[in-house]
């Protein structure tokens, strides 16, 4: 095993917290720090979390709490126009959970706090020093911190990344706005039913929300990026505005715009995807999740990758003889996985804003593409039935998952 004994985590989001649940349970001491003043309430929408995702949560005790808020999907179906098609799925692995960013941040800072895990707010990096035997850690307050390995958790725009490769690529824009709000308009599916509709507006989907109502998101289309600060900037009654003239003529986006209230608009911002990263660790530095990896939320997989993730490199740094296999290790382990979850969401992303021939056609094809093409256990068996075994040593080398 290593000699590593600290851990700097920078970033408190998803990723953050349950890394260093993780290397607490390989003995390991980790400290969080988050640039933001307090835990990110009101930034961010749904999001789903996998059955593999659910699975890395139990290995740190975390799965429960996160059931817990969440919002059990046991079918998904697509609608076009009128025509809805139910999906194929895979039962036995159990539902996806539709889970709301702020309350997965508060459950993960909560098990990490209760865990020992120290998470500090305000510590925006600016810098880092390595030495031969461990990694400083420089912020914009003038703090410092010092450990042996430094693990950037701090997203899509990580400073961590530049740090490791001061020419390494950005996030690239997906040409889409984001928003959530629950509609009073009740819609004709099932409780724990998701659809996928295409609208003439732009895609987007809903579920029926347990305490009522009907919960939906939308992808709208956009010429070009904004921040979060600049979209909600933008009045929530003038973005309704823009929906309901978008999603006018779709049912039932039509009614669910219609009977959303701008008071309970959420705008997420911009969606964005990391492209493949050429460098995930250096010297003393490695990333995880979405600093490494970012596919479209088209996959229903960045957050069950980040954890996986998460877990995985508290496993190679625990096994491994010197922290260069253990990263090196840790990412043989998942580099392939993610950039085969990202292909896939990338052609989804193709398929979200089909043309008038295409959205005649499909209603056409659907039927022949669930009974041939559309063969769950082919396209999704793999992401949904993984499984990090925690308890088997890893070996340097070890094959990629």
């Amino acid at each position: 095993m290593t000699r590593v004994r600290t851990a700097i985590v920078i970033g408190g989001g998803i990723a953050g917290p349950v890394t260093a649940l993780a290397l607490h349970r390989a003995g390991i001491t980790a400290t969080v720090h988050e640039a933001y003043p307090r835990t990110t309430d009101g930034v961010g929408g749904t999001l789903a979390l996998a059955a593999n995702g659910v699975a890395a949560l139990r290995i740190v005790d975390a799965d429960q709490p996160v059931t817990a808020i969440g919002t059990p999907i046991h079918r998904t179906a697509m609608a076009v126009d009128r025509r809805r098609f139910d999906l194929p799925g895979l039962p036995d692995v159990g539902p996806m959970q539709a889970v709301h960013r702020n309350e997965l941040h508060r459950v993960l800072h909560e098990r990490a706090v209760a865990e020992g895990v120290v998470i500090t707010h305000g510590r925006r990096l600016v810098d880092v020093h390595e030495s031969g035997d461990g990694v400083t850690a420089r912020f914009a307050d003038g703090s410092t911190a010092t450990a042996d390995v430094l693990i950037g958790a701090d997203g899509i725009h990580s400073t961590v990344r530049t740090l490791i490769d001061p020419d390494a690529v950005g996030p690239r824009f997906t040409g889409l706005l984001g928003f959530e709000a629950v509609a009073r308009h009740e819609v004709d599916a099932a409780p724990g039913t998701m659809t996928f509709a295409f609208g003439r507006g732009g895609y987007y989907l809903y579920w029926p929300e347990p305490g009522g109502g009907t919960r939906w998101g939308v992808n709208l289309p956009q010429e070009r990026p904004m921040s979060l600060t600049e979209a909600r900037a933008v009045p929530a009654e003038e973005w309704l505005r823009i929906l309901r003239a978008a999603y006018g003529d779709d049912d039932p986006g039509r009614d669910l715009m219609r009977t959303s209230s701008a008071a309970d608009l959420r705008v997420v911002g911009s969606l964005h995807i990391m492209p493949p990263v050429r460098h995930w660790h250096r010297g003393r530095m490695v990333l995880v999740g979405d600093a490494a990896h970012a596919p479209s939320n088209s996959s229903g997989q960045g957050a069950s990758l980040a954890i996986e993730s998460a877990v995985q490199l508290a496993r190679c740094l625990r096994d491994l003889p010197d922290v260069p296999a253990a990263f090196a290790t840790y990412e043989r382990l998942r580099r392939g996985r993610v950039e085969r979850i990202a292909a896939r969401a990338a052609r989804i992303n193709q398929a979200k804003a089909p043309g008038p021939v295409a959205r005649t056609l499909m209603p056409l094809l659907m039927p022949l593409l669930i009974r041939t093409a559309m063969n769950p256990e082919k396209t999704l068996g793999a992401e949904l039935r993984y499984r990090i075994d925690w308890e088997s040593p890893v070996a340097a080398g070890a094959a990629a998952g």
